[in-house]
This record gives structure tokens, sequence and C-alpha cells, in this order.
């Protein structure tokens, strides 16, 4: 059964949207209250809108906190959206945090004439189809999906004051959700019955695992442990941003330096790391991280433990008066992190001992995915990166972070960005994940061209295939495909219909065909175009066009699209009587740039059914230039030994004074004409026929010359070999008749 909703998106508005509908992934919070028809039953109508307000109240002010959109009312039902219009990658996350604090809430809170309520929670997670016109002025989106469904039904089976899940959610939030699995619930339309999980709470922060050699990077350590180096020599603090999208290796990168970089100069390093977890309890949460770790402080000792190791980390630094005054406000600090007065005086304090801690020692402060981070912790590591700076300190700031993030760093802060991975460095890493995890090496080949170079990727899938992925198919893994989701939803409305319109045509892009499927002027998409170069998602290719710089990015921005928008797209590409640029894929190689290993000067275009006219008079002419041999000559010119044989691909050479000039060589396009004609017994060879392997080619004749494929894996792409010379190119390109005569071929040609 599918369910239509109306998505209230308000908060979420994005101009310039020219891209009316997506299929997303999002998730569905669906709760009831429990008991209802019983307690409405037995209450006036008065004090049931009374109750009813406040309940609504109280719901709708913890899903605004965690950024749901309220769908609407039914009855006692409220239904949310988490990623109806923008997606963090973290939509599941906020639902079920959402759910848990609903319950926190409700029984917090007596309603009216002392009521308490206690409701039931289901939260699924799926694809669904939003309207996005809507949305962008204001108004309500319809999504349309099973998921929604599927999260009223998982609310009937949660306990009051549960909170259950769906398979997809439980794996979304695995690691950040403490989960308890659930024996399976049978479910009407639904075979076999339905796994089920109750969420318990959300797990404290830890230090992620890096398990195996780091592969790859080694220019990116070296650089870094030369900044880290220059700032504790020269006593000039540094601030270093490692700059990457997420799967990209930022974190395994940092937790490499903290493991490998322990002296400078033979000075002993202190280091002092925190973890922002995504959408912290309290803002200053990264900050107490960062003193648990110095003091060490476990989440699980008392106040006497944690009195006395604050008291064991101040007394080197500090006077013993200062040291019983500083310490109960870092206390305070650490039990509520919440950015009240207390917190920032006890984030003064800590400032102050890490000031101080790097007039000592060495100091690198480093904070993962600060992009997580409230902007009290930026402003916390500001105020420290100035104070080192005026105090001439050997300290080193290191943040990480994707690049998206708008935080203005200091100026004399030094950004690394960290790109993909070499393709022999991710078939090594591809390698050692299957091995270790028990997978056929064998898969490599078949992974090497998904991952992209993001050693996150490589590491899904891998988790895929032990999860029970079916190798044949290597469908996307969520994790990958809830990443990428949100590096498009962090573009503006331009350059994410520009991503999405590229993904559906095959091979490199052009900014032409972008402009002809979103129905745009000629030039419009050049600027999002060169911008999502700058962003790192797209690659400029020297053929004229752009490539995807992850598989997955095209694959999600592709299927973002409706199936008939996709439709509409490529017909209005296919139906342009000419394209501007070569189409390829792009992993293919660039060939058509050099024949016989000089880049072609000039092109010359004909219609094949003009050549397959004339194939008679071309065999000939082939069969003169394949006869030319080291000590051959063909027609007036003779060929001098080792030159360039010349082809449908090369220029012959001249004769005159400018014989021992080398000629530039041209290459040939065969192109289709725009209307079909009825094969002739001349043309019938030129006609295209369809191989085993489903590529279209041209046969140009039959020229004496073998024609042979190149190893790619391009349709439509073909070499003319000659006698020992590298082999030229002739590529079929749709574009308007051009008929004219190849330069250096006999005019009866």
């Amino acid at each position: 059964m599918t369910t239509s909703i109306i998505v209230d998106a308000q908060r979420t508005v994005t101009p310039l949207w020219p891209v009316p509908q997506e299929r997303r992934i999002v998730t569905v919070l669906f709760a009831d209250i429990v008991g209802s028809t019983a307690l409405v039953n037995r209450l006036d109508p008065e004090d049931v809108r009374a109750l009813q307000r406040a309940y609504f109240d109280t719901v709708a002010g913890v899903l605004h906190r965690w950024q749901g959109v309220v769908e609407k009312y039914i009855g006692d039902a409220v239904m949310a959206l988490f990623g109806a219009r923008h997606s963090d990658g973290f939509d599941a996350y906020r639902a079920v945090r959402a759910g848990l604090e609903i319950q926190a809430a409700l029984d917090r809170r007596p309603m009216v004439d002392g009521i308490r309520l206690h409701v039931r929670v289901g939260v699924a997670t799926g694809e669904v189809v939003v309207d996005l016109g809507d949305v962008v002025t204001g108004g309500h989106g319809v999504a349309s999906g099973a998921v929604i469904t599927a999260a009223a039904r998982l609310q009937e089976y949660a306990a009051p004051g549960a909170v259950a899940l769906c398979a997809a959610t439980a794996r979304a939030t695995a690691g950040l959700i403490t989960q308890r699995q659930l024996t399976p619930v049978p479910v009407a339309g639904r075979v076999p019955p339905v796994p089920v999980w109750h969420a318990v709470g959300p797990v404290r922060p830890g230090a992620d695992r890096h398990d195996g050699p780091l592969i790859g990077r080694r220019r990116e350590l070296a650089t870094i442990r030369d900044q880290v180096g220059a700032a504790i020599r020269d006593r000039t603090p540094r601030w270093i941003s490692l700059v990457g999208p997420t799967g990209s290796g930022r974190s395994r990168l940092l937790h490499e330096l903290t493991r490998g970089l322990t002296t400078v100069d033979g000075l002993s390093v202190r280091w002092c790391v925190a973890t922002c977890q995504p959408y912290p309890d309290q803002v200053l949460a990264p900050v107490a991280h960062l003193l648990r770790g110095l003091a060490g402080i476990r989440h699980s000792d008392g106040p006497a433990a944690v009195h006395d190791r604050l008291v064991a980390a101040l007394t080197p630094l500090f006077p013993p008066t200062r040291v019983a005054t500083a310490v109960p406000a870092l206390q305070r600090m650490l039990t509520t992190p919440d950015g009240s007065a207390a917190a920032l005086a006890g984030a003064a304090i800590f400032r102050e001992v890490l000031l101080r801690l790097a007039a000592h020692r060495p100091l690198i402060v480093a904070v993962d995915d600060l992009d997580r981070a409230a902007p009290a912790v930026s402003r916390f590591l500001h105020a420290l990166f100035g104070a080192a700076t005026e105090r001439g300190l050997p300290l080193a700031l290191l943040t990480v972070h994707q690049p998206q993030w708008a935080d203005t760093r200091p100026g004399p802060a030094r950004q690394m960005t960290i790109g993909p991975l070499a393709t022999v460095q991710s078939g090594r890493l591809l390698r050692h994940l299957l091995t270790r995890a028990g997978q056929p090496v064998a898969l490599v080949d078949r992974l090497l061209p998904l991952v992209g170079g993001r050693p996150g990727h490589a590491a899904a899938y891998v988790t895929s295939l032990v999860d029970g992925a079916d190798p044949a198919a290597l469908a996307l893994p969520e994790a990958v495909r809830r990443a990428v989701g949100a590096e498009l939803d962090h573009l503006d409305g331009e350059r994410r219909a520009v991503l999405m319109a590229a993904g559906t045509l095959g091979g490199l892009i052009s900014g032409a065909a972008v402009d002809r499927a979103l129905g745009w002027t000629p030039g419009r998409s050049a600027s999002a175009l060169r911008k999502l170069v700058a962003a790192g998602l797209l690659l400029p290719h020297h053929a004229a066009g752009y490539a995807f710089a992850a598989p997955a990015l095209r694959q999600v921005a592709a299927e973002r699209l409706p199936r008939a928008l996709r439709a509409v797209f490529q017909r209005r590409v296919a139906s342009t009587p000419h394209l501007d640029a070569v189409h390829r894929d792009a992993n293919q190689p660039d060939h058509a740039g050099v024949v016989n290993g000089s880049a072609a000067r000039s092109v010359e275009i004909v219609r094949l059914d003009t050549v397959g006219a004339r194939t008679g008079r071309l065999d000939a002419v082939f069969a003169a230039l394949a006869s030319a041999g080291p000590g051959g000559a063909t027609g007036p010119t003779g060929l001098r030994r080792g030159g360039p044989t010349p082809t449908m691909a090369t220029r012959p050479a001249a004769s005159g004074p400018d014989a021992n000039r080398t000629a530039g060589p041209r290459q040939l396009r065969a192109v289709a004409s725009p209307g079909d004609v009825p094969p002739t017994p001349a043309t019938a060879a030129s006609r295209p026929r369809r191989r085993a392997g489903g590529d279209r080619f041209r046969d140009v004749g039959r020229p004496a010359a073998p024609i042979r494929r190149t190893p790619t894996s391009s349709a439509g792409q073909w070499t003319l070999a000659d006698a020992g010379n590298p082999p030229g190119v002739v590529r079929a390109v749709p574009r308007p008749p051009l008929i004219r005569p190849l330069d250096g071929l006999p005019a009866s040609a």
C-alpha cells in the first residue's frame, strides 16, 4: 500500500531549483498516543482540546529541534519526515533521537489535570518521491512511498514509551544508537516477518578504530609534518585544515599522525585530540572531550575520581590557590557543557591550561569532524590560536572537516585537500580489505571502478559483501548513498540540477548537453560546471568535457530524478540534431587527440553515406596508402624510411619547398547523415551493423589496412592501422552534414 502525505518544508527553502521532483531516501517518524480512545471518552471536549494542544506542542518542539518536518496530525498521531528537502547523512539518527526525546519529554511533563501520556513511536527509512515545486515557494510538497505505511505499522509493535526501528534505520544508526533486536513480527502484505529493533539511547562518543596499514598519503603526511615542525621550531603557531569529502580518509590520516608524529627535532610532542559527534547533546561537548583526554578522565569515573585527575593535571601548571578555584569550574563544564555562563567560564580556564601546556612542551590540538560542532567550539579554537600566536608558543592546531564547511579560518591557516587515492593504491587497499574480510581477491577488478579512489567507499563495499550483498550485482552501499546524497544537498539549486542532469548523460559531460537537458539557454550551465570542478565533484577532461569525480556521485545524482524526468532529459538531448562534444566513458583513455604520437592539428568531418557512395575509389586510395613500405612511394611523392604512412587520419607528405617539414596529422570523424536513405549495393557496407557485444560501428568501405578495436569500453571508436605505425582514430559523432575534400588526398577520392 502506498500512502501520500503532505510535507511542511517551509524552513528549508532553497531558491533557483529547476528540477520539480526528486526520489529521496527519507526517514519517517510516526507517533501515536496509547489508549487515546478510552482517554477521550472519559474527558470533557474542552479538556480533550487542551490535552491535544499540549501534546502536539511538545512533540512539534522536539521535532523542530532535530530538524524534522511535521507532515500533519491525524487524530492523535503525528507524522514527520527527516531528509525530505535536505539531508546531512544523519537523517535516521536525528529521527531516532527525536523519538527518544519525545518519550522523555512526555514522561517529564504532566498534561491537563495531571494526566501523563504514553506514546508509541515507529521510525522507518526508505525511498519516496518528493514534489519540490511548492517547497521552494514555502508551500507544501507531496511525498509518496511505502516507507510511510511501514513507519505506521512499526509504531503498532512498539511498547508504550518505546521507539521501534526498521532494519534500514537500525543499520543507519549502528554505532550511534544503542539498539536491541526483537523477534520479527508479522506485517500484513509482507512475507517473511519483518525484523524490528528498539532504540535504547545514544552511544557515548569514542575513537574510531583504524586497523591495518595506511596506504598512500605519503605526500600529505610529509607536508603536515613539515608544517608542524616549522610551528614548533619557530614558535609560530600554525592552523592546518585537512579538507576532504566523507570517505576520503581524513580521520584515518589524522589517526596516523597522532600515532607517528611523537617528536620534533628530539622534542617530545603532546597531542590533545577530540572527535565531534553528530549533533552533540551539549554545544561544548567537544571541548569537554579535549579536557577528558588530556586529564585521562573516563566517562565511568565518579566525581571524586574526576576531581583527583584534574588536580593532578593542573598542579604542574598553576599555583595551589589557582588550582583550588579552577578545578570546580572545570568539573561543572564536564558535567554540563551546554554553553551556559558557567560552562563558558570553564572553557576559558581550559584554554589557559592548554596555553601553559604549550609553554612547557610542544602541543598539537586536533579536532576531527569540526563541521559537526557548534559555533562555540570554533570560537574556542580561534581564541586559543590567537592567544598562542601572541605569546609565540610552539603550538599547532589541526582541524578536519568537509569542503563545504563555511567557518572562516585564521589568515595563517594552511588548507590541505585530501584527494582520491591513485588507482594502484586503491587496488592495494581493496586487496587488503578483501583478504582481511575473507572475500575473493578477484573482486578487486569489479570494485576498483566503483570506489572512485575513496577509502571509505572501498571499506563500505567490502562491508556490504560481508553482510551478504550479491557480488554479481554490487549495489551501492547504504552508507555511501547517504554520504553522497549529503554532498549533493550541500549544493545550491542550479548546481544540484546540473549534476542530476549530467548523471543521466552517458560518458563525458558537455555544457551544451546539460543546457539542452534542462531546457536552459546555451551557456547557462558553464558557471555551475566550473563551480562543481572547484568543489571537487567534477573533473575537467582535456576532450572538452567533464567527468564525475566519484562513480557513486553520478549514480546517486541520476537516481534522484524520477523516471519520467530522466526520460525527458534524455529525449531532449537525443532529439537535438548535433552534439558539440564527444561523449565517451570517463574511464576511457583519450586517444582522440593523439594521432601517430602527436597532437591532431585539425579534424575533417564527412558524412558516412557520402563516403559509402565513393567506396570503390576509397578502396584504391587505402590500397595505395597501405602499400607504402619503408622504401616505397605513393603517387608522385616518395615516403622516407621511418616516416609516418598516410592514413585517413594523417596528412600525406607534401612535395615542394615544404617537403622536409613534418606534416601535421589530421583526423577523420565519420559522422551519420541526418536522414536515412535506402541502402544500395555500393553503400551496404557502410550501414551500421550490430556486433555480439551490442556495439554499433561504421565500416568505411573495406580498406587494405586492418580495422581493429581499441582496448577501451566505449562503443564506436576504431583505429586504422598502417604498416608498423601507431593507429589513428575514427569516431562516430552526430553533427550537421559537412562535406569538404580531405587535404592531401586526391580530389577524386
